[in-house]
């Protein structure tokens, strides 16, 4: 949602600046009369304020008070970097609650198909739309004298997952212009319904998503906007370049000597050149000279002074020449010392930026513990790059994935520029590999005992299966060393204090397979075979004296957790009926049937709400099959 806590405090315009754009938006949506065309796509290259536009235009259509109704009915934000927001798995359901809100009256015919049939919550994207949606709306009856409410969704190619478990036992196949195009046809779908509903889509104007819009079945419903093309880009930079500049001027002390009011004329028209109309890269420079320890004036200057490239045709150009050689030029700014370590705690925050939870600063104090960097080191060695990196004020209320990068582009230029300056290169996979021997370390100390785990010990146990799935060998000069520590980790206690459900899904992913389980997958290992048996051996010993943990009647938490668990369970069982693995299926089905005899109803509850999980045929056959294998061996 536009207003959420995660995204605190959300983007907006500038006041003053893309009026034309937000105009033509609210022209378009027309208030009380429906245009023609019910969806519009407005498309920029990253940096033009997409986001910032969707947020304006929802806080001023909210703010409206000479209607009888909100206008807004909905928002999502996809963001690549929060798996609670990288994929379309919250989409409908997150609609759909708004809808509660904004439109009343449908409240109670929403929550009575949730009632009805609570595991809609679980099916499959296209039956939620049926169900959550189209169905309350039909269920209101006449519709034409409904006023019709926008919703906005912005970021559409930040959509790049499924869902949390086809993108385990898929292993990415699914890529993200098949679940974007996904999210298309799920809006074409409630557009097709006529119901009381306009639909702004905000992206780049990634290829797929230009050629779906173009094709045929969208072409008719949909305006298009070029958001480049509309409105006077330098005008609205020069705006916010002036206001920002007097606004850091009148913090500054007068200069001994110097009477001349700051900044000259020359001054401004320099750094407009230096924007080609480019919002984020005004940004970013404001940021960067807007420094409570250093001389804004300063700074300014020696950006300015700095070799840039040309502006020319950097409208959609990938990547921005300009905006990249402002990023280089931060860098050079930070003192020499540092740039090794700033280097290391950067390549730690690309390689597990999507594992953390809570705030920045939370979440660079983990990476210090893990590194054994002093503490508070990583936050010291990155205060240069405050104008790019978020590291202060109000982020520290964030809730789910703290956002380290003020907009994408800074984490893409790092990625794809693997050496920025000639002494500073950076390494993504390096550290990852650091993290990951971090988070092994952590985890070999963890007992079964009550006490509460410090935070990068519980980061560790909830995010380390991530970490190795992405962790490449070949990339590592001692492509053993994470092997060995894994074999001396007891992993059942381990899974007991805190894996993630994903994590556990990433152990369980084709967990019998020869090649593409969790610890060989994709990369082939050139060390000892033995010792990658041996490592896979004790991650499906440990699988297997965990579940049969969980489902002993005598466990505390049984009651209170185990449907919880119902998924890996599911996956689990799936696993084990396709390879018949001795001990782990008898052990299992003896498990199981121990659960029958002592709590029947529990048994009952796990095997309907294993039932109510989508799943495959394969699985779901499996599941079907197990259970009644238990039962037949019980009566």
């Amino acid at each position: 949602m536009h207003d959420s806590e995660e995204r605190y405090p959300p983007p907006l315009c500038h006041e003053g600046t893309r009026e034309v754009v937000i105009c033509r938006i609210e022209g378009w949506y027309g208030f009380k009369t429906p245009p023609e065309k019910k969806i519009m796509w407005v498309h920029a290259p990253a940096g033009y304020g997409k986001t910032a536009v969707a947020g304006t235009v929802s806080k001023k259509m909210e703010s409206r008070t000479d209607l009888d109704f909100n206008p807004v009915g909905a928002t999502f934000f996809f963001w690549r970097a929060s798996p609670e927001r990288n994929s379309p798995a919250r989409f409908v359901i997150t609609l759909a609650y708004q809808f509660t809100i904004s439109i009343p009256e449908l409240a109670p015919h929403i929550e009575a198909a949730v009632k009805r049939n609570p595991m809609v919550l679980n099916k499959a994207l296209e039956v939620q739309v049926t169900k959550l949606i189209v169905e309350p709306f039909k269920s209101l009856g006449e519709l034409d004298n409904m006023p019709h409410r926008l919703v906005i969704i912005d970021g559409l190619d930040e959509c790049i997952n499924s869902d949390q478990e086809s993108r385990v036992e898929k292993q990415y196949a699914e890529d993200q212009e098949r679940v974007q195009v996904r999210v298309l046809e799920l809006i074409r779908t409630l557009h097709s319904h006529n119901l009381p509903l306009c639909f702004l889509i905000l992206s780049r104007p990634e290829p797929w998503i230009k050629q779906h819009i173009e094709s045929r079945s969208f072409q008719s419903i949909t305006e298009t906007l070029d958001l480049y093309q509309v409105g006077d880009h330098l005008e609205d930079v020069e705006k916010f370049v002036r206001d920002e500049l007097a606004r850091i001027a009148e913090g500054l002390d007068p200069q001994p000597g110097n009477d001349e009011e700051w900044p000259k004329e020359n001054t401004v028209e320099d750094f407009l050149g230096r924007t080609g109309g480019h919002m984020l890269y005004a940004a970013t420079v404001i940021r960067h000279i807007d420094d409570p320890y250093d001389d804004p004036r300063q700074r300014l200057q020696d950006i300015l002074d700095g070799e840039l490239h040309s502006t020319q045709d950097l409208t959609h150009s990938t990547p921005f020449s300009s905006l990249h050689e402002l990023y280089r030029q931060i860098l050079r700014s930070c003192p020499p010392k540092n740039r090794a370590t700033m280097g290391r705690v950067l390549e730690e925050i690309l390689a597990a930026e999507g594992e953390f939870e809570g705030s920045v600063h939370d979440a660079l104090n983990i990476l210090d513990r893990l590194s054994e960097r002093p503490p508070g080191r990583g936050i010291k060695v990155l205060r240069p790059l405050h104008a790019v990196i978020r590291l202060s004020g109000h982020d520290d209320r964030s809730i789910g994935i703290p956002p380290f990068f003020y907009h994408s582009s800074f984490a893409e230029f790092l990625r794809d520029q693997s050496q920025p300056l000639p002494d500073f290169t950076i390494n993504v996979q390096k550290g990852l590999s650091r993290v990951l021997e971090g988070c092994l370390k952590a985890m070999s100390a963890v007992t079964m005992d009550d006490q509460a785990c410090e935070e990068h010990v519980e980061f560790s146990l909830y995010g380390w299966p991530s970490l190795w799935r992405e962790w490449e060998p070949i990339a590592d000069a001692d492509r053993s060393s994470h092997l060995k520590a894994l074999l001396a980790t007891d992993l059942t206690t381990c899974f007991f204090r805190g894996v993630s459900t994903v994590g556990l899904l990433f152990c369980l992913s084709e967990l019998y397979h020869p090649t593409q389980n969790l610890i060989v997958h994709h990369t082939p290992l050139s060390v000892c075979t033995t010792l990658v048996d041996d490592v896979l051996s004790h991650l499906r010993s440990s699988l297997d004296a965990y579940f049969r943990y969980i489902l002993n009647p005598e466990w505390p938490r049984i009651h209170s957790m185990l449907l919880d668990l119902s998924l890996p369970l599911s996956v689990y069982i799936r696993e084990i009926s396709e390879h018949r693995p001795v001990p782990a299926f008898d052990n299992f089905v003896q498990a199981l049937r121990g659960l029958l005899e002592k709590e029947e109803r529990l048994f009952e509850e796990l095997e309907q709400d294993m039932a109510g999980n989508p799943m495959d045929e394969q699985r779901e056959q499996a599941v079907m099959d197990m259970f009644k294998l238990v039962r037949q061996d019980v009566e």
